[in-house]
């Protein structure tokens, strides 16, 4: 049955994904970071050298994106993989300098979008939203990609 009484929640799901990309892909371009690339990067910025399983994971995203993410990571110079001296199958990633000298920068990006997004909206609300948002996430039903 329809909900006619409010408008799907997708849609602004949606709008929010595609002006993010947009506006996070033009500021990153002059780092060689893609917007697909920067969320592997804050998960190395809070724990450098785990290895591509934990960071899909982390991110609940499927292990072939996360590697080529981190190709193109590495492809930039951001990035370093290294065999894991426990699992020889598995790779640990490793933040190079490049990519720490930019650490501040990176996240001054980020920080400025958050701000822009929340304009006139209490904090108390940013929390309640998030906390939505995390249950809406916990709510996906992988029957839907199949």
């Amino acid at each position: 049955m329809h909900n006619l009484n409010r408008e799907p929640l997708g849609k602004y799901i949606s709008q929010l994904y595609r002006k993010s990309s947009s506006v996070l892909s033009k500021k990153f371009s002059k780092y060689g970071i893609g917007y697909g690339q920067y969320m592997f990067l804050i998960v190395l910025y809070k724990q450098d050298g785990i290895n591509q399983e934990e960071i899909s994971e982390r991110l609940n995203i499927y292990k072939g994106t996360t590697a080529r993410a981190i190709k193109k990571l590495e492809e930039t110079g951001l990035v370093k993989r290294c065999r894991d001296e426990q699992d020889k199958r598995a790779y640990k990633v490793y933040l190079t300098d490049k990519a720490k000298d930019i650490e501040e920068e990176f996240f001054n990006i980020l920080d400025d979008w958050d701000t822009e997004l929340v304009a006139g909206i209490t904090e108390e609300e940013i929390l309640q939203t998030i906390e939505v948002l995390k249950s809406i996430c916990k709510n996906q039903s992988t029957n839907w990609e199949e």
